[in-house]
Formats: structure tokens, C-alpha cells, sequence
């Protein structure tokens, strides 16, 4: 009995020493990590040289920062190309008369032979109004200028050289140098000289008003541009590039935009900028769309809100001859139509359809186009074009 109760204390010992050594473990502490220390910046007043070149890079212009090879090849570079400078509208159409009597040059040869005759006798007459009628003069023009000449021929005894310049006289008559050409798009009143320009598909209407830019540009005139053709979806771009060649704005609306509104909005662009002359470029349409044309009627109204309409221009190709006669009378009907451009006359030997167009409207050829270079519109003169006409 006294052995186990000497076992029993001896365990219990043991287990009090256990107890203990365990408890002085956990209680005992831990000295703390030492700091890490960060060693000392050294300070100091930047120097008046330091100051200098701060200042100066601070203000440096954009163009002279140099930037890390890595920054700059991410960098697309934009080249504006230069403003081009159009050709002076003086003595255009003289310039351009070897490539006018070219195209021309079956009708002169024709006539003139034909005046070149010994004897003028009624055939030869009828002659020459067959070739009159088929370089598309007209009817009533073509009579009138043939019974003018006979009696002419027949009064002054004319014949060979003097016939031929007899013939010269009659048709510059016929073409009328006393016309008023002259385009009417200053700006007056604080509002600008408004100009549209319409016509049927495909005579070059969007080209002509960019050319008509070109020959404003060349007298001194600001000028702005109005894309209000919003159905062919690259007319807008065709007519902004052209204006960007000579550094005229575009106002335009997106494809599809009413053209009432975008031609609204480059006339009042026109007026906030006090530009002289705005070109209002208009969507082809055939005539016999009546839906299309009572359109051009409204484009034209809403412009008048905001200043009047002083020209309204419409292009005429002119190989299309008769036809384009017949494009004229029902525009004239919609619009107010004070001049006519006639394009692609380089093209054609009917030059005869100035005479005819003008006899039809009883409105001006005002310029005319003998190619496809950014000058080759040119302001028309009658005597000039009468010469070229007979290679004179």
C-alpha cells in the first residue's frame, strides 16, 4: 500500500514539473525584429542652372521635344498636302482655245469651205444650214443666221476671205457679247453671295462646283462649300477634297441628311464666318421626277431664310446636245435659273448648243468646261469661243 502511494506522488511530481516548464514556454519573450533602416537622401536647393533648364524645357514648343525611338514609332505622322494656287481667270478660255477648236474643228472646216465656194448658190446655202442644224445650233437660230448672211453676202458682193469673216460677225451676233457673264456672288449687306448649282446625273456637277471654288479662289474670294447632295454617298467627300486643295471649308450633314437643312447650315456658316461666296452643291435628278424637282424648289426656299439665292447655275453636258434642252426647260420651271455651265465641250464638235441653249432659257452661258484639269473651267467669252469655233 505505501509503495503505491509512494508511485502515485512521484507521477504527480513529474506532472507538476511538465505543467510548469510548459507554462514558462509560451510566457517567455520574444525580442522584436530590428528596423530596417533606410539610409539617409541627401537634400539640396536646386542650383539657378538647374532652374534655367527646367524653365526652359517647361516652354519648349511640342516640335522640338525629342522623345524615346520606342514613343515615336507609335506615332502616325499626318501630312496636310499644300494649298494649291489656281490659275489666274484671266484670259482662261483664250488658253484653252487650241484644245476648244480642236473638238470644233468639223463644224469650222465645214462652214468655211463651204463659203470658200465660187459660186453660192441655193444648194451651198442648205449646205450650210445642214451643218449648222447638225452642230446643234437650232432651228430657229440656225434661219436666222443663214438669211442674215446671204443677205450680207449678196449686198457686199463677199466672197472667199471676206464671206468667211462676214460669217465671224454673224455668229458672234448670234451668241451675244452683250450678255451679262459675269457671276453675281459678292457678299453685301453682311450676308454672303449665295450660289447653287444643279443639274441632272452625271454632267459633272459636283467637279464644277469644285471648279467654280477654284476660279473664286483665284480672284481673292473666301469661300464655303455646302455638300446638300446627300444621296451619293461619296459626293460630300469628292466635294471636300476639292475644297481642301485650295483651302476652302466644307459644311456637310451626314448621308441621307435632309438637303434643305445642310444647305441652311453652310449659308448661316457663311454668314458667322463673313466668307464672300457660298456654293451650294445639289443632288443630280432626272427631270422628269417631278417629286425631285419640287425638292430643289424647297432646297432653295429654305436657303432665302437666310440670305438670297443671287445664282442658280445649272450644268449641262454638253454632248448631250438637244436633250440637255430639254433638261433646261423643266429646271427653269422649278428654279429660277440665271446662268449655264456647260461642261465637256472639249468633247464634242456640237458647240452650236451655246447658241441654242441661250435662244431656249433666254439666260447666259456663263462658264464653260474644256477638261478634266482642276482649271479647265473657264468663264465664256463670245468672241473668243466664236474663233475657236471657226479655227479662225
Amino acid at each position: 500500500m505505501k509503495e503505491f502511494v509512494y508511485v502515485a506522488v512521484a507521477l504527480l511530481a513529474i506532472g507538476l514539473v511538465l505543467v510548469v516548464g510548459l507554462v514558462t514556454t509560451r510566457t517567455r519573450r520574444i525580442p522584436p525584429p530590428e528596423p530596417r533602416t533606410r539610409p539617409a537622401q541627401q537634400t539640396r536647393e536646386p542650383s539657378v542652372d538647374a532652374l534655367e533648364e527646367t524653365k526652359e524645357a517647361s516652354t519648349a514648343p511640342v516640335s522640338d521635344a525629342v522623345l524615346p525611338d520606342d514613343v515615336v514609332s507609335g506615332i502616325d505622322t499626318v501630312t496636310f498636302p499644300p494649298v494649291e494656287i489656281p490659275e489666274p481667270v484671266a484670259g482662261r478660255l483664250q488658253r484653252l482655245r487650241a484644245r476648244l477648236a480642236r473638238s470644233q474643228s468639223t463644224l469650222g472646216r465645214g462652214l468655211l469651205a463651204l463659203l470658200s465656194r465660187d459660186r453660192l448658190d441655193q444648194q451651198t446655202w442648205e449646205e450650210i444650214e445642214d451643218t449648222l442644224l447638225a452642230a446643234d445650233v437650232g432651228v430657229a437660230p440656225t434661219r436666222e443666221l443663214v438669211e442674215r448672211l446671204q443677205t450680207r453676202v449678196r449686198v457686199e458682193s463677199a466672197s472667199g476671205e471676206a464671206a468667211r469673216q462676214l460669217l465671224r460677225e454673224e455668229m458672234t451676233a448670234i451668241v451675244d457679247p452683250t450678255l451679262d457673264r459675269s457671276l453675281h456672288c459678292d457678299r453685301r449687306e453682311g450676308k454672303p453671295g449665295v450660289v447653287m448649282v444643279v443639274g441632272v446625273n452625271g454632267v459633272g456637277k459636283t467637279t464644277t462646283v469644285g471648279k467654280i471654288a477654284r476660279l473664286l479662289v483665284a480672284q481673292n474670294k473666301d469661300v464655303l462649300l455646302g455638300a446638300a447632295d446627300t444621296f451619293r454617298a461619296a459626293a460630300a467627300d469628292q466635294l471636300q477634297t476639292w475644297g481642301e486643295r485650295v483651302g476652302v471649308p466644307t459644311v456637310r450633314g451626314g448621308e441621307g441628311a435632309d438637303p434643305a437643312s445642310v444647305a441652311f447650315e453652310a449659308v448661316r456658316a457663311g454668314a458667322e464666318q463673313e466668307v464672300d461666296t457660298v456654293l451650294i452643291d445639289t443632288a443630280g435628278r432626272l427631270h422628269t421626277k417631278t417629286g425631285l424637282m419640287d425638292e430643289l424648289g424647297k432646297v432653295k426656299r429654305v436657303i432665302e431664310k437666310q440670305a438670297p439665292v443671287d445664282e442658280v447655275l445649272l450644268v449641262i453636258d454638253a454632248t448631250t446636245g438637244q436633250n440637255g434642252l430639254t433638261q433646261a426647260r423643266i429646271f427653269a420651271e422649278t428654279v429660277n435659273i440665271t446662268g449655264i455651265v456647260l461642261t465637256k465641250l472639249d468633247g464634242t464638235a456640237k458647240g452650236g448648243i451655246v447658241i441654242s441653249v441661250q435662244r431656249e432659257l433666254g439666260v447666259p452661258v456663263k462658264l464653260v468646261g474644256l477638261g478634266e484639269g482642276g482649271d479647265d473651267l473657264a468663264p465664256f467669252e463670245a468672241a473668243v469661243f466664236v474663233d475657236a469655233l471657226l479655227d479662225i
